[in-house]
């Protein structure tokens, strides 16, 4: 199974997290990316079913690089140890809400929503929660989402921002800094022989999420 494979190369990577050993084993990465692509790919092909704003992403635009950004680092370890990839419109940079899957020794994820967006958009998502944030309530309350994703896990504000009232019924939500939920996985999810199965219908628990999101995202844009 090329994941097993991929987990190793990336146990090793944590162990040997240097150039002169990445050197020696770029032909290994190389094949490992190359598959990792393609089943990157064949994810996004997938989820183009449901999803018809990912038709025509290409999983090369999706994917994270492995060389960290030292410049402003404490942390001098040259690697990344781990394999992800972002699938939304616009691919890896976009600020739309998508489906993000990280294989990573010991903390494999699946991902989902709106990361850390640009505070415009975080106000026009504030906004339409508060607004029509029984929508956002049914999704969240839904049980195979309760039990697959939870709920966001990102920072949260101890006050209600500004321009909001008090008593909204969505105060809680209306704190949130961003808009992501996350569904850790044992290392054996994404090494068993029907992953990318299980993935997708994970990912399709997503969808109401994403789309819940994505409006703000086009209101903010005039789209």
């Amino acid at each position: 199974m090329v994941n097993e494979e991929i987990l190793q190369f990336l146990r090793e990577l944590r162990r040997n997290n240097e150039r002169a050993w990445f050197l020696a084993n770029k032909t290994r990465y190389d094949r490992l990316r190359g598959a990792f692509i393609e089943e990157v790919q064949q994810l996004i092909e997938h989820i183009a079913q449901f999803e018809p704003t990912l038709i025509g992403l290409e999983a090369k635009d999706c994917l994270y690089r492995i060389y960290r950004d030292l410049r402003w680092s404490s942390d001098r370890t040259p690697y990344k140890t781990h394999f992800a990839a972002y699938m939304a419109p616009g691919g890896r940079p976009s600020e739309y809400g998508g489906y993000y899957i990280h294989l990573e020794p010991d903390n494999c994820m699946l991902a989902g929503g709106v990361w850390c967006p640009p505070i415009p958009i975080l106000k026009q998502i504030r906004k339409d929660i508060a607004v029509n944030g029984e929508e956002l309530n049914e999704i969240m309350d839904s049980k195979p989402f309760q039990a697959t994703f939870g709920t966001f896990y990102g920072e949260k504000l101890k006050r209600l921002p500004a321009g909001f009232a008090s008593d909204s019924p969505y105060a809680e939500w209306l704190k949130y800094k961003d808009y992501s939920v996350l569904s850790r996985k044992e290392e054996s999810f994404f090494t068993s022989p029907d992953w990318m199965q299980k993935t997708l219908a994970d990912f399709r628990l997503l969808l109401p999420l994403n789309r819940f999101f994505n409006a703000s995202v086009d209101e903010y844009y005039g789209k």
